[in-house]
C-alpha cells in the first residue's frame, strides 16, 4: 500500500484512485491484512499526551513572585515567633497553591475529552463479510457501513451513500446536516466543503452510506485538532503578567530599601548590628503588602459570583480580569449571534412579497406587507402556501412549559412555525386533509411530495424542494386572478434576491388530483405543477445579540464573527448585526492565500470570515494578537478547542457546546447567547478596577509603615511602631477596609471607555504619585502624634497613637480611593458601597479591642488613649481625605486643560 501521507488530499480522488491507493475493494481487507496493517499504523485512537504527576504539579504552582513574598514574610513572622500570623500567611499560600492546583492541567482534560468522543464500535466488511468489530482495530483501507444514528468511527472516503446526511458541528460549528455526494471534489476544498468525506466522531442523522478508511487516529482530522490543542501554549493574563512584573519590582525594592536602612543604621546611626537587623526585618515587613494575594484572590472570586448570575461561569480566577482587557471578541455565528433556529423571513407569491416577523419554532409572529401587518386570511393564496407548508412536512413541535422542542428538521420546523403564524392547526389540519402517499426528500432529486384526500373527495399533491428544480417542474403559477402561466424569470429573480440577504430558498407547489388517487410517483410530479410561492429562511439573529454587539463596540471593542457557514450567509447576518464595515466576508480559501504579514492587515481589517477550518480560526487569532489585540473567543464544537485555548480568554457554549470546548476555555456560557459577554465585560472591568483601587489603598499603608521606621533611623530616634504592630495594622486593613473595595459596584461610564492597554504597568505614574502622596501624608501625621505622645505619656501610649494613626488615616482615605479620580465627597461615594461601612464599623471595634482589651495592651506592649486623643486622630483622619479631595480637583483641573477640545480627559 502506497504511503498514507502521499494522498493528504482523498477528497480530490475519484473513488477508483482511493481504493487503487488503498489496494483495497468493495469486499474489505482480509484478517491477514488488517492485522498487519494494524501492526503499521497502530490502533484507532488518539495518542496519550504526556502529563506531569501531581506532585510536579502542586510544586510548579510556588513558582510565583507574591507567592515567594507571601513566603518571605511567613519566614519572618516565623523568626518574630508571631506564629499566628506565620500561619494565617501560610494558609493564603496553600489556598492560593491549591487554586491553582486545581485549575491546572485543562489541556489534558480538554485531550481525554476528545477521546471519548470517538466511536467505540465499527461495521466493517472483512473477508467480504459484516462484521462489528471495535473501532480501534479499524485501519487504513478498511470498507466501513453507516446507517442513521451511527457515530463515524474513522475519516472515510465515501463510496456509496443513498441520501446520507451527517451532522459535523463538532468539526464545522454548524448544526445542519451536511447532504453527502461520491464525487470529487477541489483539492482545496474547506473540511465543509468536502461532500465525499465522512469525519471521525460526526453524526450520521440519515441515510446510509459506505466508505474506505483514509485516516485513523492521530491522522484524523478530530486528531490533528487534538494535536494542535497539545501543542499551543495557553497564554497568561494580562493581570498575572503585570502582577509578575509588579511582583519582581516590589521585592527587589524591599530588599534594597532593607538593605540600606541596615547599612545607614549600622554606619551612620552607631546601632548594633543585631538591633539594626530586627529593624531591617520590620521594615521588610511593613512594606510586605501580605494581604495583597488574598484580596485579589477574594476579588476575582465576588466577580465569579456576579458573572455566574449573568449566565457566565468561569472556571479559571484570572480570566475574570482578563475580560476587562478585552479588544476584540471573536464570535461563532450560529447558536451565539443567532438562535440556531431556522425561521422564515419573507414569503414571495407571484404578485406580492410578505415579510414575516417572529423568532424560532414557537409560532407566534405576524406578516407584514408596505411596513403594515396584514392579516393572512385575506389572501387566499398566502393561505394554501402555508397549508402545503404545513401538510408536506414530517416535522413535529412540542411544547414543555415554556420551551417549545423541535422533532425534525430545523426546515421543516421553520415552515410548520410558518403556517402557525398563519392561524393553522397541525393536528387540525392534518384531520381534514390526511396524508395518503408520499414520495420522501432525497438529495438526488431534491425535493418532497406528499398526495392528500379531504373528505368530499378532493386530492392533491403538496410539492416542496429547491427552487431551481421545482420551478422547472412548473408550468403555472397561483394569481390572485388564478392559475397563470409560469413566469420563470419573475421567480429566479426573486430566489437571487433572497439568495443575496443570504437566506436559504424553498419552492412550494401543487397538483390537483382525482379522488381515487391512492399513490404518488416520479410521474405524478414532473411537469404540470402549479407554483405557489417561495419561502426565504435563515436563522436570524438574536435581537439581544445586536443590542449587545452595540455595547461592545461603544466599549471600543471590534467584534469579528468567524463561522463555517457560507460568505454569503455570513455576510447577511453580519450586516443586521453591524458586523462588518467592508460588507464582505474573507473565506478560508482567502486566507490561505495570504501569509502571516498580510494576513494580520486583513485581519485587522475584516470583521466577517466563513468557511475557516481550526487552523484558520487558530491563524486569525495570533494574527490579531500579533498587532496587540487581547482576543476572547467563542465557540461550541471541536473545532474552535485549538483557537479558544490559543485566544486571551476562551469562551464556550454551555448548552449546546462539546465537553472538549469548555476544557478548553477559561468561560462556560450558560445560555450560549452572546448579550452574556457583554456582561461578563463589563463584570471583567470592574473586577480590574476594584483590584487597582485595592492596590492604591494597601500600598500607602505600607509605605507610610515603611517610611516611618525609616523616618526613625534618620533622625536616629526609638521605633515608632514594633514589628508586631505592623503587623496588626496589615491586617486590620487588608481583612477589613481593603476587602470592602472587593464589593465596588461598577462605576457608571465604565461600558463607555475604551479597552485599557494590557501593556500598561499596573500602576501609572499618576497612582505612583497617588500611593506616594497618601504615604507622606500618614508618615507625616503618624510621626507627628509618636513624637507628640511620647513627650507627654511616654514610649507605650505614644506607640498606640501611631499605630492609631496609621489606621484611622487609611479609615478615611478608603471613602476617597472609591473614585481614582472621581469626587468621593458626594452622597454615593460616601453610601454607594454598604460593605465599606461595615467594615469601618468592624475595623473601629477591632483598634478599640487593641488599644483598651487588657490582653491585647500587654501583647502589643502599649498604653491605652484617653478618649480626648481620639479627636486628634479622628481630625487627622478628615485632613486626610481633604487634602486628597483636594489632589484630585487639582488634577482634573490640569487634565481638562491639557485635554484637546471634544475628548474626554484621560483617567488615571
Amino acid at each position: 500500500m502506497q504511503n498514507n501521507d502521499e494522498h493528504r488530499h482523498w477528497h480530490a480522488l475519484s473513488v477508483q484512485e482511493v481504493t487503487r491507493a488503498l489496494e483495497s475493494d468493495e469486499h474489505g481487507l482480509t484478517s491477514e491484512e488488517a492485522q498487519a496493517r494494524l501492526a503499521q499504523y497502530g490502533p484507532n485512537r488518539l495518542p496519550d499526551a504526556g502529563r506531569r504527576g501531581p506532585l510536579r504539579r502542586f510544586l510548579s504552582q510556588f513558582n510565583n513572585v507574591i507567592i515567594y513574598l507571601l513566603m518571605v514574610a511567613a519566614v519572618i513572622t516565623g523568626l518574630l515567633a508571631h506564629w499566628l500570623d506565620t500561619a494565617v500567611i501560610a494558609a493564603v499560600v496553600i489556598i492560593n497553591t491549591l487554586i491553582g492546583f486545581i485549575q491546572e492541567g485543562k489541556a489534558e482534560r480538554a485531550l481525554e475529552a476528545i477521546r471519548h468522543m470517538l466511536s467505540p464500535q465499527a461495521v466493517v466488511l472483512r473477508d467480504g463479510h459484516r462484521r462489528q468489530i471495535a473501532a480501534t482495530e479499524l485501519v487504513p483501507g478498511d470498507i466501513v457501513l453507516l446507517q442513521s444514528g451511527d457515530k463515524v468511527p474513522a475519516d472515510l472516503r465515501l463510496l456509496r451513500e443513498r441520501d446520507l446526511r451527517i451532522e459535523e458541528a463538532v468539526l464545522t460549528g454548524e448544526s445542519e446536516a451536511v447532504e453527502k455526494d461520491v464525487e470529487a471534489v477541489a483539492a482545496d476544498a474547506v473540511v465543509g466543503d468536502r461532500l465525499n468525506m465522512a469525519f471521525s466522531s460526526t453524526l450520521v442523522v440519515h441515510g446510509v452510506g459506505r466508505g474506505v478508511v483514509v485516516g485513523t487516529g492521530a491522522e484524523t482530522e478530530i486528531g490533528r485538532i487534538s494535536a494542535m490543542l497539545a501543542d499551543i501554549r495557553t497564554l497568561q493574563t494580562p493581570l498575572t503578567q503585570q502582577m509578575a512584573r509588579f511582583g519582581h519590582y516590589l521585592s527587589a525594592f524591599i530588599v534594597v530599601f532593607a538593605a540600606l536602612t541596615f547599612l545607614f543604621g549600622w554606619y551612620a546611626r552607631d546601632y548594633a548590628p543585631a538591633e539594626m537587623f530586627l529593624i531591617a526585618v520590620g521594615l521588610a515587613v511593613a512594606a510586605i503588602p501580605e494581604g495583597l494575594p488574598a484580596i485579589m484572590t477574594i476579588t476575582l472570586a465576588i466577580g465569579v459570583q456576579r458573572m455566574a448570575h449573568r449566565h457566565a461561569i468561569i472556571r479559571r480566577l484570572p480570566a475574570v480580569e482578563t475580560l476587562g482587557s478585552v479588544t476584540v471578541i471573536c464570535s461563532d455565528k450560529t447558536g451565539t449571534l443567532t438562535r440556531n433556529e431556522m425561521s422564515v423571513q419573507c414569503v414571495a407569491l407571484a404578485t406580492r412579497r410578505y415579510g414575516v416577523t417572529g423568532e424560532g419554532y414557537t409560532g407566534v409572529g405576524a406578516f407584514v406587507h408596505a411596513g403594515a401587518e396584514i392579516d393572512p386570511e385575506q389572501d387566499a393564496d398566502l393561505m394554501e402556501l402555508l397549508r402545503a407548508a404545513l401538510l408536506c412536512n414530517d416535522a413535529r413541535l412540542d411544547t414543555h412549559g415554556s420551551e417549545v422542542r423541535l422533532h425534525g428538521d430545523p426546515t421543516e420546523g421553520a415552515l410548520l412555525s410558518l403556517a402557525l403564524k398563519g392561524g393553522y392547526d397541525r393536528d387540525e389540519e392534518h384531520g381534514r386533509w390526511p396524508r395518503v402517499d408520499a414520495i420522501p426528500f432525497e438529495s438526488q432529486h431534491q425535493f418532497m411530495a406528499t398526495l392528500h384526500h379531504d373528505h368530499e373527495g378532493h386530492g392533491v399533491i403538496y410539492l416542496k424542494g429547491a427552487p431551481e428544480k421545482v420551478i422547472a417542474m412548473c408550468a403555472l403559477q397561483r394569481t390572485p386572478e388564478g392559475e397563470a402561466p409560469l413566469d420563470a424569470a419573475h421567480w429566479h429573480s426573486a430566489v437571487d434576491d433572497f439568495a443575496s440577504e443570504g437566506q436559504r430558498v424553498l419552492a412550494i407547489a401543487y397538483k390537483r388530483r382525482a379522488e381515487h388517487m391512492t399513490t404518488v410517483d416520479f410521474a405524478d410530479v414532473e411537469d404540470e405543477l402549479v407554483l405557489l410561492g417561495l419561502c426565504g429562511m435563515m436563522d436570524p439573529p438574536r435581537q439581544e445579540a445586536v443590542a449587545a454587539v452595540r455595547d461592545c463596540q461603544s466599549a471600543g471593542i471590534r467584534v469579528k464573527m468567524i463561522t463555517g457557514d457560507h460568505a454569503l450567509t455570513a455576510s447577511a447576518i453580519g450586516a443586521r448585526m453591524n458586523i462588518g464595515a467592508t460588507g464582505t466576508a474573507l473565506t478560508g480559501r482567502d486566507l490561505e492565500a495570504l501569509d502571516d504579514q498580510a494576513l494580520e492587515a486583513k485581519a485587522q481589517e475584516h470583521d466577517v470570515f466563513a468557511r475557516t477550518s481550526p487552523e484558520h480560526k487558530l491563524r486569525l487569532v495570533r494574527a490579531l494578537q500579533a498587532r496587540g489585540e487581547v482576543v476572547a473567543m467563542t465557540g461550541d464544537g471541536v473545532n474552535d478547542a485549538p483557537a479558544l485555548k490559543r485566544a486571551n480568554i476562551g469562551i464556550a457554549m454551555g448548552i449546546k457546546g462539546t465537553e472538549v470546548t469548555k476544557e478548553a476555555a477559561e468561560m462556560v456560557l450558560t445560555d450560549d447567547n452572546f448579550a452574556s459577554i457583554a456582561h461578563a465585560v463589563e463584570e471583567g472591568r470592574t473586577v480590574y478596577e476594584n483590584i487597582r483601587k485595592a492596590i492604591l489603598f494597601i500600598l500607602p499603608t505600607n509605605g507610610g509603615q515603611a517610611l516611618v521606621v525609616l523616618a526613625a533611623v534618620l533622625l536616629g530616634v526609638v521605633m515608632p511602631t514594633t514589628p508586631a504592630q505592623i503587623l496588626w495594622v496589615n491586617m486590620v486593613t487588608a481583612v477589613t477596609l481593603a476587602l470592602a473595595l472587593a464589593f465596588e459596584p461598577p462605576e457608571s461610564d465604565i461600558m463607555r471607555r475604551p479597552p485599557r492597554d494590557p501593556r500598561a504597568p499596573l500602576l501609572s505614574p499618576y497612582l505612583i504619585w497617588r500611593i506616594g502622596f497618601v504615604s507622606v501624608l500618614l508618615v507625616a501625621g503618624t510621626f507627628s502624634l509618636f513624637l507628640w505622645k511620647e513627650a507627654t505619656a511616654g514610649l507605650e501610649a505614644a506607640r498606640a497613637m501611631a499605630v492609631n494613626t496609621l489606621v484611622m488615616g487609611q479609615v478615611f482615605y478608603l471613602f476617597s480611593v472609591r473614585y481614582v479620580s472621581a469626587p468621593s465627597f458626594t452622597w454615593e461615594g460616601l453610601r454607594g458601597n454598604r460593605y465599606v461601612l461595615y467594615a469601618v464599623a468592624a475595623t473601629v471595634a477591632l483598634q478599640l479591642t487593641f488599644t483598651y482589651a487588657p490582653f491585647m495592651v500587654t501583647l502589643f506592649g502599649i498604653e491605652p488613649l484617653p478618649a480626648e486623643d481620639w479627636l486628634l486622630l479622628i481630625g487627622f483622619g478628615v485632613a486626610v481625605f481633604v487634602l486628597v479631595e483636594l489632589e484630585k480637583a487639582v488634577v482634573r483641573g490640569l487634565r481638562a486643560r491639557a485635554a484637546p477640545r471634544g475628548r474626554r480627559p484621560a483617567r488615571g
